[in-house]
């Protein structure tokens, strides 16, 4: 149960002490950015208390969270510069030019730009989650109950799951839109329940009640269809899935593409409306998007998806049965050891989604301060 317990009591290592040549002074720290964070929530009361961290990804980490009314969301930490710091720590001339700040700084700006165009798609029909709120360097959303694209090795129908996910992408560039990193990783398949008028098919087919829907996450390296590398951005978009299909349902599509050219004819076709432009006018301003995007260009960062992995898909992984690796992933969801998906859809291993069940946010805020990464 949730009690009224005292509201961030703890106190994480938010400033370090630095020793300057002339002077002696203090810096925020991630885990001080946590704190000021989690504060801003509490007080707008959209988190209440925190449960398991249920993704870890190469530069955010995702917790399951709940309302004082006990709602699960999510709650997504950006954490621009983990990775990037590991791979240039022993550059010196580097790290005298790039201080911790500017990487919250680049955190920041990425949370924006995932909550106001996840916000957008949202209002426009797309599936992805409900965006709820967004508090510098975090952001909370809808928990979706569904498994990431990645774990799932067998389904009823790839070919139309294939076409559903390609109409997407082109459906986004009707909008202006190419989301940079379309892959396995950053896609959810969740499973509906389809209303049935005969019980009996049911019955004898306890799959055909049910619909896989793809669920699109992970919004960070969005650009719009204008950008200088849009080409780049969009094919490479429509070979992740075309690769992971043939790998993982070993499906080819007979038809060619989709091209860009193409894609490019589609805009505007919704009554001339452009998400790129609404998002720019909306606040976040286009020196916020070439400073973000410098920062991804400079360190390779794709935001948590795949395409910094290596193109061989663990094949053996989907023959065996055993788990894949979790570095370096995003997820969403997740799951109880004792829960599994329907028969429609076969995953691998046994973790992944998240079972809703309250018993997991039992930790109030007050009490979290396990979620402070201290420095960085």
């Amino acid at each position: 149960m949730y009690n009224n317990l005292p509201l961030l009591s703890f106190r994480p290592k938010a400033l370090q002490l630095i020793a300057f040549a002339l002077d002696d002074g203090y810096r925020l720290t991630y885990g001080g950015l946590d704190y000021l964070s989690l504060n801003t929530h509490l007080k707008r009361q959209t988190l209440y208390s925190t449960g398991n961290q249920i993704g870890v990804g190469k530069e955010s980490d995702i917790f399951v969270v709940a309302s004082s009314s006990g709602t699960q969301h999510v709650l997504k930490i950006h954490r621009l510069g983990r990775i990037s710091f590991r791979t240039i720590k022993n550059n010196r001339d580097y790290l005298r030019h790039r201080s911790s700040a500017s990487w919250m700084y680049m955190s920041r700006l990425a949370a924006l730009k995932e909550f106001a165009f996840m916000k957008a798609l949202r209002e426009n029909g797309f599936r992805v989650p409900e965006p709820i709120a967004n508090s510098r360097h975090t952001i909370v959303m809808e928990l979706i109950d569904a498994f990431p694209l990645r774990q799932i090795s067998k389904v009823p129908d790839p070919a139309g799951l294939y076409t559903e996910l390609i109409e997407m992408i082109l459906r986004l560039a009707e909008y202006g839109l190419i989301h940079g990193d379309f892959n396995e990783f950053n896609i959810l398949i969740k499973e509906d329940e389809v209303p049935s008028a005969e019980p009996i098919e049911k019955e004898e087919n306890p799959t055909a009640s049910i619909r896989l829907t793809p669920v699109l996450i992970d919004f960070p390296q969005m650009v719009s269809i204008d950008h200088a590398n849009a080409e780049m951005y969009f094919d490479r978009d429509v070979n992740c899935i075309k690769r992971f299909f043939a790998r993982r349902f070993h499906f080819t599509s007979d038809e060619p593409g989709p091209f860009f050219a193409e894609a490019k004819k589609r805009v505007g076709r919704v009554g001339g409306k452009r998400l790129d432009v609404e998002v720019e006018a909306s606040g976040f301003s286009r020196k916020m998007a070439k400073d973000l995007e410098k920062y991804m260009q400079e360190f390779g960062a794709d935001g948590d998806g795949g395409n910094g992995r290596d193109e061989e898909d663990t094949l053996e992984d989907v023959d065996t049965g055993e788990e894949e690796r979790e570095e370096g992933v995003e997820t969403h969801s997740g799951a109880s050891q004792d829960s599994k998906p329907s028969g429609n859809i076969r995953n691998i291993g046994e973790e992944g989604k998240v079972s809703n069940t309250r018993e997991q946010l039992s930790v109030p805020i007050s009490e979290a301060s396990s979620m402070s990464s201290g420095d960085t």
